[in-house]
């Protein structure tokens, strides 16, 4: 198990672009596709504690299912229910390593877990 994980969304350039990077720089990381795994409160709390990010910090919010939404932006918890029902929403990709995580926004950002 790699002491890397990466929130990637194939289909996103910037998170292919990052994984990329990473992969070019010998790290194999552990891929957790967001959009096709469930993810949990307890583990997006546990990322946003990482990211040091409020969850209303990691949104998407030119999407159109966040458009469609009506989120109290200052209620982390609808936020937190709001991405497990659209993760679409949460920003990509997102790097984690051990209690630290970074959003791959450009790629780059993600040397600062090397």
């Amino acid at each position: 198990m790699s002491e890397y994980i990466i929130f990637h969304n194939p289909r996103c350039s910037k998170s292919r672009a990052t994984f990329e990077l990473l992969t070019a720089n010998g790290i194999e990381p552990e891929v957790f596709e967001y959009l096709e795994e469930p993810m949990n409160k307890e583990g997006l709390e546990y990322l946003f504690q990482a990211l040091g990010k409020k969850p209303k910090d990691v949104l998407r919010v030119k999407e159109d299912e966040y458009k469609e939404l009506t989120l109290d932006l200052n209620n982390d918890h609808e936020v937190i229910a709001a991405i497990i029902t659209h993760p679409k929403i949460l920003e990509r990709p997102i790097v984690m390593k051990g209690d630290k995580a970074i959003i791959g926004r450009p790629p780059e950002n993600v040397f600062e877990l090397f």
